[in-house]
C-alpha cells in the first residue's frame, strides 16, 4: 500500500473505493478508546474533517498533551514521522500531525477493507 502523500489525495481515495465513511467510523472509534470527547457525523464533508480534526488536535496539544499523547498511541502514529515534524509552530504541527492520524486511520481501514472479504 502507498499513503497518500496530501490531504486531497487521501480523501479522493477514501471516497474512489466507497471507504470514506468507515474512514469516519474508525476515527470516531479511536477517538471514543481514547476518552475524547468527538463525534464526527458520518457525513461530515471533507473540508468540516479536516477543519475539526486540526482544531482538535491543536486544542489537545495546547490544553492536554497527556490525552494527545495518548491519542497518538491509541491510534498508532509513528513515533518516528512525529519527531520528523517541526514543533516550533503549534498551528503547522497539529496540522501536519492531523493529516498523520488520517494517514494511519486510512491505512487501517484500507487494510480491514482489502483483507476482510
Amino acid at each position: 500500500m502507498i499513503l497518500p502523500k496530501t490531504y486531497s489525495s487521501l480523501i479522493q481515495e477514501a471516497e474512489s473505493l466507497s471507504l470514506y465513511k468507515k474512514l469516519i467510523i474508525q476515527l470516531n472509534k479511536d477517538f471514543l478508546y481514547a476518552n475524547i470527547d468527538l463525534d464526527f457525523e458520518e457525513d461530515i464533508l471533507p473540508t468540516a474533517l479536516k477543519l475539526m480534526l486540526h482544531e482538535i488536535v491543536y486544542k489537545l496539544i495546547q490544553e492536554k498533551f497527556n490525552d494527545y499523547l495518548n491519542l497518538l498511541y491509541i491510534i498508532d502514529v509513528s513515533e518516528e514521522k512525529i519527531k520528523q515534524l517541526n514543533g516550533d509552530d503549534t498551528l503547522q504541527l497539529s496540522e501536519d500531525v492531523s493529516f498523520l492520524i488520517l494517514q494511519r486511520e486510512w491505512q487501517k481501514v484500507w487494510f480491514k477493507n482489502k483483507y476482510s472479504s
